[in-house]
């Protein structure tokens, strides 16, 4: 198995195709530096940069989905809720260059429409100025919640069922998967979660089903390419079976 610098030392080949982060620890990260919250928030667009960048350089990641706002945040205190917004629009808007010279397509999942107007704007523009990108595809998940997103999915499969008859005919796991969000896109190979919580909080239920999962104490604002090789490099010790046995050596 050939290892280089450039495929951070895990193989090619056994390198995640699809990296799925739950970005954790921003708030707490703020809390032991006596910060207030919305400066965990702004030194996690930073670790965010830094993974995208080294995801993009990467022969073989090809997909990098991450939860930037879940259907739940907003139940958030309002300010912080505006902040976070409001840094989203900006991250649109400055980091668009990087996309461009690093071949980033933006993506989004989630249901968009609930999210201010001006925010939309900016991701519309975003997506469709790299849209011609083919290093890497970075999806944000934006006013996203799983379970949200199955029914949403289950909803479409049965508005296109002709009669009652073939309503449960209609529903499989291939028409659910082609309505969903992530329609185009393959599973996650690889989940990781920061901050020490092992859960996946309504993040990717369905496309995960597979997924390898990992876990680090590193709060989000601290994670950098080094803790991304090193989740890289756990995954490409993992046996893959789906459910089979794993072959004879």
């Amino acid at each position: 198995m050939g290892v280089s610098e450039k495929d951070g030392g895990a193989g090619r080949e056994r390198l995640p195709r699809h990296i799925a982060i739950i970005m954790d620890g921003n708030g707490r990260w703020a809390r032991s530096k006596g910060l207030p919250r919305i400066k965990g928030h702004q030194k996690g667009v930073d670790a965010l940069r830094e993974v995208v960048k080294e995801c993009a350089r990467l022969d073989g990641v090809e997909y990098l989905t991450v939860y930037a706002f879940s259907s739940e945040n907003w139940k958030r205190p309002r300010m912080e809720v505006s902040f976070l917004m409001a840094l989203l629009k900006r991250f649109c808007r400055r980091e668009l260059r990087t996309m461009m010279e690093n071949g980033i397509r933006l993506t989004t999942i989630g249901v968009i429409s609930g999210l201010p107007e001006d925010v939309q704007e900016a991701l519309k523009e975003t997506e469709q100025a790299t849209r011609g990108n083919g290093s890497l595809t970075l999806c944000l998940a934006l006013n996203y919640g799983a379970r949200d997103e199955i029914v949403r999915a289950c909803r479409e499969v049965a508005r296109h069922a002709s009669d009652k008859t073939s309503w449960t005919r209609a529903i499989t796991e291939e028409t659910i998967s082609f309505s969903l969000d992530t329609c185009g896109m393959p599973d996650p190979d690889l989940v990781i979660r920061t901050a020490g919580e092992m859960r996946l909080s309504n993040f990717l239920l369905w496309q995960a089903s597979y997924a390898e999962l990992y876990f680090t104490p590193v709060l989000w604002p601290d994670f950098r390419k080094e803790d991304l090789h090193e989740a890289m490099k756990d995954y490409a010790r993992r046996v893959r079976k789906f459910g089979g046995l794993e072959e004879a050596k």
